[in-house]
């Protein structure tokens, strides 16, 4: 039995008539007639009664026609869903951002999708480049947006390059060592708030700090919320350490300034788009993906 068939069955029953019938499908007379022989045959019930040239469905045939209206209607509307899901107009996407890209990529991105897509449910996850990587693996999540320079490459990952946002240190304008040169140990006791660093970057703060290996430095804050980091940073004398791109808009409101630390190193986060390599993904998965290479600064 398949669906030709049931679209058979009803033509039958809304024309009581083979040739009428078989018309209306675009099939030879002959041809419907064996349809319908085969499609009882299968069932191994009478489907219809040809009595005095009157084709009328038996019980089993009005059984049968019942269900296949249900099922026909049912495909109609898968084949429509379908339709809509490669046009990107229903379904759902469920994707990952770090901190950095979350604080500077995403906004422009999301209005966009909500904008081209408002059928398509969205889930964005904003984490570490290690929490993204584990919701990918699980399927979770299609692609993440973060900074993969921890990430080890691997077969079973697609990484593109995106961009690089390098780093500094901001504070407040009135901040004690915002007008003055002065060393990273300086502005370490003030109190440095910052994203969740690597182990080795935590070791080349340890450097600056003269520290061993075996007692690297604890932050004042290490916190993936970025906009929570600034505040922070434009009401106390908290440190943060943050790329320019996510700290330019506090920058040009004049409530953040850079700091001048003579012996900081050049930081920056690799940005990248990290996918399943041989995971196939939604058309609203590549068009935002698309829409991250395109917005840059």
């Amino acid at each position: 039995m398949n669906l030709n068939q049931l679209e058979h069955l009803l033509a039958l029953n809304d024309t009581r008539h083979f040739a009428k019938a078989a018309d209306k499908v675009h099939l030879s007379q002959p041809a419907f007639s064996r349809s319908i022989q085969a499609l009882e045959k299968q069932t191994g019930l009478v489907l219809f009664e040809r009595k005095s040239g009157e084709i009328r469905p038996t019980p089993a045939g009005q059984f049968l026609i019942e269900r296949a209206q249900q099922l026909l209607l049912e495909a109609r509307s898968l084949q429509r869903d379908i339709h809509l899901y490669q046009r990107g107009e229903v379904g759902e996407l469920a994707f990952g951002v770090g901190p950095f890209p979350s604080a500077t990529l995403a906004g422009t991105v999301i209005q966009t999708v909500r904008q081209e897509f408002p059928k398509v449910a969205l889930q964005m996850e904003i984490a570490s480049p290690v929490e993204l990587l584990a919701l990918l693996l699980k399927e979770e999540i299609e692609f993440f947006v973060a900074d993969t320079g921890d990430l080890t490459v691997a077969p079973y990952l697609h990484i593109q390059p995106l961009m690089r946002q390098y780093g500094h240190l901001y504070v407040r304008r009135g901040h004690p060592l915002a007008k003055k040169k002065h060393t990273f140990e300086d502005a370490w006791q003030y109190g440095i708030a910052s994203v969740k660093l690597p182990e080795p970057m935590k070791a080349g703060l340890g450097l600056l700090l003269r520290q061993n290996s075996q007692n690297l430095p604890q932050l004042a804050l290490e916190c993936d919320d970025i906009h929570l980091l600034h505040q922070l940073a434009m009401n106390t004398n908290s440190v943060v350490a943050s790329t320019d791109l996510a700290a330019k808009p506090w920058c040009d409101q004049k409530k953040l300034v850079k700091l001048n630390t003579s012996d900081f190193p050049e930081l920056y986060s690799s940005i990248a788009i990290v996918t399943l390599a041989k995971r196939a993904l939604s058309p609203v998965a590549n068009y935002t993906i698309e829409l991250f290479k395109q917005t840059q600064f």
